[in-house]
């Protein structure tokens, strides 16, 4: 049986640090923890959208109760100038789960969920 030092085991774990199953990489911006790159990206331009008051405002994975033991957070909501809203999933992968939640919420809530 082979042992290992402490230092030998700190070099193996360094070197094998897990991928993202999607090949995402978690991004802060702001305080805010997101899921990729491109929902990071989204967030900033909601942000600039909002300080040329072409948006009325917007909210960060607002949480949905589906049934008593199903959640669905979005990734956005965004509230327009004409008071519509929009309910955003920045995709990269459309998981079995999610299109499932999805159509549970688009009945639900009788509102689309907007895929960027």
């Amino acid at each position: 049986m082979e042992h290992w030092s402490v230092e030998d085991y700190k070099n193996f774990s360094d070197n094998s640090k897990r991928k993202s199953k999607y090949r995402s990489n978690k991004i802060s911006v702001d305080g805010h923890t997101f899921d990729s790159q491109k929902e990071a990206d989204f967030y900033c331009e909601l942000k600039l959208k909002l300080q040329a008051k072409e948006i009325n405002g917007f909210c960060i994975q607002p949480t949905f109760i589906l049934a008593p033991s199903l959640k669905y957070k979005a990734d956005f909501i965004v509230f327009n100038k004409d008071n519509t809203t929009e309910v955003i999933d920045v995709k990269g992968f459309k998981t079995k789960e999610y299109i499932t939640k999805k159509k549970v919420f688009e009945d639900k809530f009788n509102l689309k969920i907007t895929e960027i």
